[in-house]
């Protein structure tokens, strides 16, 4: 077990396993051990308290960059009035996010292996904080382009968030409470769709006269700057690339592992290369996909069969989201303690599916609350299941890099998500509401079953149960007899 030291903030740390940990020293006759079988010899583990800390200034430039997502979606019919659109140009706003992402992840994901997460978190928190600046610059009915530019931005930003829970998690915390530690991160993002969900309806009314209606609209866009422009000043004296000493067992291999044998390209072969892998890819994507449609599409159903209910429409998405951050933390935390990957992300899988059926069937009964109990249930079970969908990737392809295989499952989300988002606005206009969200049923049904077909092979919980010398040993016998085996380590 791990006793928490009472050093001062930032320099405390957990000691680990039998080498006594004291000022950065380690026990001599480990480090002649490790010395004599050519082994390096920082055989150490620590747990600084700054990782709440990091790990705070993360959820927050998340949360700023996921708001903006939903913040013209949730009020389409506002921001149709007021640019002159149509229905499907405000859908753009959102779904930019998602293309936005896939041309980007793979250099975005190379940068982070060459540079480590502070420069990510830089790049995200400052184009994050210009995007915002170019909408406020948009407030006028004929500067649909503008406002287009400054959305992508944003999206650009996300590029450089979405994937990075469970690095963050990974490189900061340790074994025993990693999985949470990567629900509080999503936990950001989660909060920050909530909010975008509850407070644009409330700052922009539905006005008739467009004086009025501009007015509201820059408030909300000048709230969201400054919040912005606070938040990357907040990560720029604050984020850390990576604690001194590694947090757990697995970070340790990771650091020992050769710098020069890595090959990010070879990284991504070797993850397409693994099939339970790409099990998980595809039911991931086809989970969040939905989410990612639902989320978009919301104020259109609701407006549907509820006219004039704008704001209970951002309640309503609020509701979803909410009970999704308490699925999140409560399977992180499930997680942590049981470590049941499969079974976990299975269950919560299925209830998605159950979800969205009662969702589907009951949305156009006429009474409101019983949409906001069903988006509850939905939303508890879809949006609880994306740190599972993370920490069962990482587990399924250690030792490669957390940010290679969160980034390929948001790939895959984002294109499904695409994909849904316009087939399920097509079928809305063409047929019902119904239709569109018994398509996304069927699709939920399909990952469900693809789901149970992966097999549970938790590279990463075998690795943090080795002995420390046997670990680091393995690592560097595999690396010098040339296995897939890659370098984690890229100073900068």
């Amino acid at each position: 077990m791990c006793e928490e030291s009472d050093n001062h903030f930032g320099t405390d740390v957990f000691q680990t396993g039998q080498m006594k940990i004291s000022d950065g020293n380690l026990d001599q006759a480990e480090i002649s051990e490790c010395r004599d079988t050519n082994i390096v010899p920082a055989c150490n583990t620590r747990l600084y308290r700054r990782r709440w800390l990091i790990l705070m200034v993360f959820s927050s430039y998340s949360l700023c960059n996921a708001f903006q997502w939903i913040q013209y979606g949730i009020i389409n019919n506002i921001f149709m009035k007021f640019y002159n659109v149509s229905s499907f140009a405000i859908d753009w706003l959102s779904m930019i996010y998602m293309l936005t992402y896939i041309p980007f992840i793979f250099p975005v994901t190379w940068l982070l292996e060459r540079k480590g997460l502070r420069v990510i978190a830089l790049c995200a928190a400052a184009i994050n904080c210009v995007g915002t600046w170019i909408k406020v610059a948009s407030v006028q009915p004929n500067l649909f382009w503008v406002t287009m530019l400054g959305q992508f931005a944003c999206s650009f930003a996300q590029v450089f968030i979405l994937g990075m829970p469970s690095q963050v998690a990974s490189v900061w915390f340790g074994s025993d409470e990693v999985s949470t530690a990567c629900a509080i991160g999503v936990f950001g993002n989660q909060l920050g769709i909530a909010i975008g969900f509850l407070i644009p309806p409330v700052l922009v009314p539905n006005v008739d006269d467009m004086n009025e209606l501009a007015q509201h609209i820059s408030v909300m866009f000048y709230i969201t700057a400054a919040v912005a422009s606070l938040i990357f000043l907040l990560v720029v004296f604050v984020f850390q690339d990576k604690p001194e000493t590694p947090p757990c067992l697995a970070q340790v291999t990771l650091r020992h592992m050769p710098t020069t044998q890595y090959s990010y390209l070879a990284s991504i072969a070797r993850l397409f290369h693994n099939k339970p892998f790409i099990l998980l890819l595809i039911s991931y994507g086809l989970n969040v996909g939905c989410f990612y449609a639902v989320s978009t599409l919301l104020n259109r159903m609701i407006i549907e069969h509820y006219p004039g209910e704008e704001v209970n429409a951002g309640r309503i998405g609020l509701t979803l989201v909410i009970a999704g951050v308490v699925g999140s933390l409560l399977c992180g935390i499930w997680l942590d303690k049981t470590k049941t990957y499969k079974e976990t992300t299975l269950s919560v899988y299925l209830l998605s599916f159950v979800g969205m059926v009662i969702y589907a069937f009951t949305l156009n009964l006429g009474h409101l609350w019983v949409v906001f109990l069903t988006s509850g249930l939905l939303g508890f079970f879809m949006t609880g299941y994306l740190p599972l969908g993370f920490e069962f990737a990482v587990e399924l392809t250690y030792p490669e890099s957390e940010g290679t295989s969160s980034g390929l499952l948001n790939c895959s989300a984002q294109m499904f998500g695409i994909t849904f988002t316009i087939i399920q606005g097509k079928i809305i206009d063409h047929f019902s509401t119904l239709a569109g969200n018994i398509f996304l049923c069927v699709f939920l049904l399909i990952g469900s079953i693809t789901t149970a077909l992966i097999k549970s092979d938790l590279r990463r919980q075998k690795a943090n149960s080795q002995p420390q010398t046997e670990l680091i040993a393995d690592s560097f016998i595999n690396s010098q007899d040339g296995k897939s085996l890659p370098a984690k380590e890229v100073k900068m």
